[in-house]
């Protein structure tokens, strides 16, 4: 199965059904849901979603969001290591450098971002929801 890791922009389409984003983006998160590949979150992502999602709709109701996130996502560390590694990425974003280096050292095989050029210089893929679909869906179906 394959590893994932999605950007803190395509939680957040899901979450504040971002338009025209949220199509794309939900179906991404279904694949997770429906066992097609395993999804993961860099740990710094759990609370700036926690913050924005705070913002949109209350502490409490955030809190248990991030709660029913973590059943169905797993969370790749943010250590030295990995900073160390974002430090030394060619990326244009250092947020999405420590993305990009938490989900190399969590085994993921690409990161699933609305913002692929804040990736470039990553070590891993990055594709958009759109372009992960198809890439997910067993060939022959």
């Amino acid at each position: 199965m394959k590893r994932i890791l999605f950007d803190t922009n395509v939680v957040l389409d899901v979450l504040l059904d971002r338009q025209p984003h949220v199509k794309a983006s939900a179906a991404a998160w279904a694949s997770v849901e429906a066992g097609i590949c395993e999804g993961m979150l860099a740990a710094h992502a759990v609370t700036t979603i926690h913050y924005l999602a705070s913002k949109e709709m209350g502490s409490v109701k955030a809190r248990r969001t991030v709660s029913a996130i973590l059943r169905v996502f797993g969370v790749a560390t943010v250590d030295v290591a990995v900073v160390q590694e974002a430090l030394h990425l060619p990326c244009p974003d250092f947020e999405d450098a420590v993305t990009a280096a938490s989900a190399r050292a969590a085994g993921c095989e690409c990161v699933v971002t609305r913002d692929p050029k804040g990736f470039r210089g990553s070590l891993l893929r990055c594709l958009t929801p759109e372009a992960l679909i198809p890439l997910l869906v067993p060939h022959g179906e």
